[in-house]
């Protein structure tokens, strides 16, 4: 594991520079180092390490939303509440809504294995989309408008609201049922996240500042409670990921100066974890796969792409933002990667007609919408958004 993990390092800050040097973003690099030394190619990855790899993206997902949260005022949140919201549904439901209608037109999918496919498809990945906001909000980029802030809200949301739908897909196929249930615990989960986070953000505000511990042990605290909040999420009945999120969002609102302090030291770790989050997606590709498909398949992508991105400008509608700022945010929401990376495999592994087709798609979805929507947030942030006011 330690031969591996070194390859991971070199390999991955090696082609991140080059990506970069010839006008990618890093992400690329980082996604291309995996499919490299993943089993698909090379297989210079110890198998050891790529069983727990799904753990450690999970790991890398938790740095990502605990610098988020702890980066997002509460005040903003509440400025960009429906359009935010907004975002966390619209944009995901009609791209499933369209790969429900073309997966049978271009593929041969019934509606069923469509809506599947489409529940695999339509999460954005927070994984590229947070990191860049985040540092839009620390340049300035785009926060009068709240920009950076809308997208960070609606993306961390879209995601759980993905796996849920997906997941009452699934149960509809294999016990011929509805699967409604998962659907009617949306409201209950989501909630029972938020209020769960801002429960121990309260906790920890309190404990932080009538204890005196070292900003080290203060972070080992909020990493060990938001893998709780994981590990503990179906028997709770409650989404970890949202639970960390407002963890974190409490804290910047009760204690600011600490929270602006981690924030700091989160940046440090994500450097380390963005690339093994990355390299290890790329390993997760299994690009043999990808001849099985054809160009029915991008079609049906880029199809269904063009049915989010109408659904992500509706979203904005009726908000001060220009025409251009609503198509930085159109652009903000097309990456895929984390979640299709995760899930993508499980039709195939509980033997659901289609599986091998559907994880094919997904590997071209993350390899065509991880650096288009990447590239197209980081070129055009000048162009498309107003500067910000003197402050």
């Amino acid at each position: 594991m330690l031969l591996s993990l070194a390859l991971i390092i070199l390999t991955g800050l090696f082609l991140s520079e080059i990506s970069l040097k010839i006008g990618l973003p890093r992400i690329v690099g980082m996604i291309f180092t995996g499919m490299l030394l993943g089993p698909y190619v090379l297989d210079l990855l110890d198998e050891s390490l790529l069983d727990i790899s799904l753990d450690l993206r999970q790991i890398a997902l938790v740095v990502i939303l605990l610098r988020a949260g702890l980066s997002l005022d509460l005040n903003d949140l509440k400025t960009v509440g429906r359009p935010a919201i907004l975002l966390a549904f619209v944009p995901a439901s009609l791209e499933l809504l369209a790969v429900v209608i073309l997966a049978p037109i271009f593929l041969g999918f019934t509606y069923l294995e469509a809506a599947i496919l489409g529940g695999i498809l339509a999460a954005v990945s927070p994984a590229i989309v947070v990191p860049r906001m985040l540092k839009m909000m620390k340049l300035k980029k785009g926060t009068d408008q709240k920009i950076p802030q809308m997208i960070l809200a609606g993306a961390s949301v879209d995601d759980i609201y993905v796996i849920v739908v997906f997941t009452a897909l699934i149960s509809s196929y294999t016990t011929g049922e509805a699967g409604l249930s998962s659907f009617l615990f949306l409201p209950v989960t989501l909630i029972g996240g938020v209020l769960l986070g801002a429960v121990f953000g309260e906790l920890f505000v309190r404990l932080f500042k009538y204890y005196h511990l070292r900003d080290t042990g203060k972070i080992m605290i909020l990493l060990s409670a938001s893998f709780l909040f994981i590990a503990l999420e179906d028997i709770l009945m409650i989404s970890g990921l949202l639970a960390i999120f407002a963890m974190g969002i409490t804290l910047l609102a009760r204690y600011q100066l600490l929270a602006k302090r981690l924030v700091y030291k989160y940046e440090r770790i994500w450097v380390f974890t963005e690339l093994l989050l990355f390299v290890l997606v790329g390993a997760a590709v299994d690009i043999t796969l990808i001849p099985t498909v054809g160009l029915m398949a991008v079609a049906l992508i880029l199809g269904a792409l063009f049915i989010r991105s109408i659904g992500s400008f509706f979203a904005t509608q009726h908000t001060p933002l220009t025409k251009k700022e609503r198509l930085f945010v159109v652009f903000a929401y097309l990456p895929k990667a984390t979640v299709q990376a995760s899930i993508a495999s499980i039709p195939l592994s509980m033997g659901i007609n289609r599986g091998e087709t559907m994880l094919a798609i997904a590997v071209l979805s993350i390899l065509i919408t991880a650096p288009l929507g990447a590239i197209l947030t980081d070129r055009t942030q000048l162009a498309l958004l107003r500067k910000e006011s003197p402050a």
